[in-house]
């Protein structure tokens, strides 16, 4: 066999690297798994729409039977055709920087990372559109450059579903791609996985393959940048079977959704806590949450970390009673079938700290600092206004587990946020109230609001097990989705008109 002139990769030395250059194959090599279909499936459905994510996996049996038999090139041709085609450039591009980085992060492996990341310069070489590849390959791997297929791209800036020549980057192409890249340097060592890749890994000084020997993934916190912010509506990655059951609940799901969302929406929140374990859903409530306020009082700032929209609601669930909820953004629909009252914040500092302290006097108040959710074990950024307004602060830990659809988005419709939680066959909310925050912990114990808000954070944190950070709305929607993330607000909106 070809492949008995090149050693595994587990004998390549890490050592003595760093003035090195590497070249190494991506999906087989620098990921565990070769099948790229699940970072189709997520551009497909993510940059495109259901419809074309259920051709894509209609296409699954051809795929295969033509990549095994036939040619991988026609194979990887047909994915990016389905997948791409008639797409604008700038959403396959944000889908590439927003989604699949957390589903490449989850499958990199441990030994082609060993050897990679020694490297002074390190190129990925990939059949697989460079546009998918690049932007997870250079923030997460540190790659310097990637060489990859390049799509063809029309004068209306979308894709036309083909390939700029010579096409897809399988054996002597991507030799030649390589000789193209770094003309009379050659690489000191190649990685790869498969024959097509033997053609571009003859010509380093060193080459290694990659086995079939199982392992577990790197640790997602090994990699040279934490995975902090991600989007996209699925939780697991969608292999071709993953995919057609996830599919195939889709409509089943939405249906029991709006069952669980407008059978609870006239009920008190006391007798909700009962029908949600009738539905299916977990509800987990630990701590010692204060009494409802005497009438006359102010009532009490609930301060949550901020998973999906439903927060504000849980806690009301949790406690049994009404609250106030002030939020970024909320739709005129949300606003009016929301069983509480929620208020939009208008950004404007003094308008929002004096709508905080009317709803204050009316009664309990939830609100999430951070301004937008955070999927992974992080907080972000505590706004500290809040703390200026009230030091009756009651600190609460919220996690949610989701094993289907994630019940957040930043460029997708949050009008179905909630509706794609409660899609989750068993969704799981936990909410856990601390001790109301002590005198001398407040602005009124001579504390300064920053002081306030990061111990709040840090309290959240120790809680959760999560760990807190400094990043801010604007920059998670600036990386997720290119904009500050701002709502424009009604009264800006009846000025334009």
């Amino acid at each position: 066999m070809a492949s008995m002139r090149f050693k595994p990769v587990e004998e390549c030395s890490s050592e003595g690297r760093s003035e090195q250059t590497v070249a190494a194959d991506f999906d087989g090599t620098l990921l565990r798994s070769s099948n790229a279909f699940p970072y189709y499936l997520l551009v497909a459905l993510e940059a495109g729409s259901v419809l074309r994510a259920a051709a894509l996996l209609l296409s699954v049996p051809f795929v295969y039977a033509t990549y095994i038999f036939f040619s991988e090139t026609l194979a990887i041709g047909t994915l990016v055709y389905i997948s791409t085609a008639g797409l604008k450039v700038r959403s396959i591009e944000m889908a590439a920087r927003s989604v699949l980085p957390r589903f490449y992060a989850e499958d990199v492996h441990p030994e082609s990372w060993r050897v990679f990341k020694s490297f002074g310069k390190r190129y990925v070489i990939t059949a697989s559109p460079r546009i998918m590849v690049e932007p997870f390959a250079k923030a997460f791997l540190g790659a310097d450059r990637v060489v990859g297929t390049e799509l063809e791209v029309g004068k209306n800036g979308k894709a036309t579903g083909f390939m700029v020549k010579p096409g897809v980057l399988v054996g002597e192409h991507k030799k030649q791609a390589v000789l193209r890249e770094l003309g009379d340097v050659v690489p000191d060592v190649g990685m790869g996985d498969r024959a097509s890749d033997f053609d571009f890994m003859s010509l380093c000084k060193e080459a290694y393959l990659v086995t079939p020997r199982k392992y577990s993934p790197v640790p997602k916190n090994q990699l040279l940048t934490p995975l902090i912010l991600h989007d996209g509506r699925l939780v697991q990655r969608p292999t071709p079977l993953v995919a057609l059951v996830t599919l195939l609940w889709m409509p089943f799901g939405f249906a029991l959704a709006l069952l669980r969302v407008y059978i609870n929406l006239p009920l008190p929140e006391r007798y909700v806590f009962y029908i949600y374990h009738m539905m299916g859903i977990r509800l987990i409530v630990k701590g010692n949450p204060p009494p409802p306020p005497k009438k006359g009082s102010p009532g009490v700032l609930f301060v949550c970390n901020h998973r999906t929209v439903l927060d504000p609601i849980e806690v009301a669930v949790a406690l049994g009673r009404k609250v106030s909820c002030v939020t970024y953004s909320i739709s005129k629909f949300s606003e009016l079938i929301s069983p509480i009252k929620a208020v939009a914040l208008s950004r404007e500092r003094d308008k929002d700290a004096e709508n905080i302290r009317r709803l204050l006097e009316e009664g309990d108040l939830v609100i999430c600092p951070e301004g937008t959710t955070c999927r992974e074990p992080y907080l972000l950024r505590f706004s500290a206004l809040f703390a200026e307004l009230t030091d009756r602060i009651v600190p609460v830990a919220i996690n949610t587990k989701e094993n289907m659809f994630h019940g957040s988005t930043v460029r997708g419709f949050k009008l179905m946020d909630p509706y794609f939680f409660f899609m989750n066959p068993r969704p799981v909310y936990e909410i856990t109230f601390l001790n109301m925050l002590p005198k001398e912990l407040t602005c009124g114990g001579g504390k300064s609001p920053i002081e306030v808000a990061n111990y709040i954070q840090k309290t959240l944190s120790d809680q959760l097990g999560f760990e807190c950070t400094a990043i801010t709305r604007k920059e998670k929607y600036s990386i997720l989705a290119g904009t500050d993330g701002r709502v424009p607000s009604k009264n800006k909106d009846k000025k334009k008109n």
